[in-house]
């Protein structure tokens, strides 16, 4: 991607670069698997990082919000983000911040846990704990909603809601086969909280084989 510096907000993040020493520039870089070749110059370095924290913040020119995902993720970080309101909340809040070195810290957290550790263990003790806290935070469910995503899509839509509904009555149901991937994605409404409760707790992350989980999730 080319970045216009012309651009205040490019421009800006091009000037928190220059000021910080080429060595933690790379660190930073290091930390998200990226080693820049012998053969690149500083300049080029720094643009590299400039590139990488603007996608990071979401704030790259003509970058577009993106949906959440309920499936097919591409690591245990990605899910967490797209699935845990209060690691979400934590994360973001580290992003408004620009501390890109603690963004970094926790997405290693949720994918190597215990590398993560052994690297950043003694330096980044509160916040592994408040990552900790936000990954183990229960899920407080106050609707009788819920979405859900994962089912074979060979079982067919009436299949799946005479599935939920076997927890409790339904008030409201609406399912379609993903354009992605052969699974059920959709949402239901029970007429009472408990039956929401249950199929939370009996499906969410029900394993179907070949890597594939059921997601159930609440929605307000």
């Amino acid at each position: 991607m080319a970045l216009d510096y012309n651009d205040p907000a490019v421009a800006e993040e091009f000037a928190k670069v220059q000021a910080i020493p080429i060595e933690e520039v790379e660190e930073e870089l290091s930390l998200v698997g990226i080693r820049p070749p012998a053969t690149m110059n500083e300049m080029d370095i720094r643009l590299y990082l400039v590139e990488l924290r603007m996608r990071m913040s979401g704030k790259a020119p003509g970058q577009e919000e993106k949906k959440k995902k309920t499936s097919g993720f591409a690591s245990k970080f990605e899910e967490m983000l797209n699935t845990n309101e209060a690691f979400e909340e934590l994360y973001n809040d580290l992003k408004e911040k620009g501390d890109y070195n603690s963004m970094n810290v926790a997405s290693e957290y949720i994918n190597k846990k215990e590398d993560a550790l052994a690297r950043y263990g003694a330096d980044y003790k509160a916040l592994i704990r408040k990552i900790e806290a936000a990954v183990n935070k229960p899920v407080e469910i106050t609707s009788p909603k819920i979405k859900f995503s994962g089912f074979p899509a060979n079982m067919g839509g009436d299949a799946c809601r005479m599935t939920l509904e076997a927890l409790g009555a339904i008030a409201d149901f609406s399912v379609s086969e993903s354009e992605d991937f052969p699974i059920l994605e959709g949402t239901a409404e029970f007429e009472d909280i408990e039956s929401a409760k249950k199929a939370i707790e009996q499906y969410n992350g029900m394993d179907m084989g070949m890597g594939s989980k059921i997601e159930v999730l609440s929605l307000k």
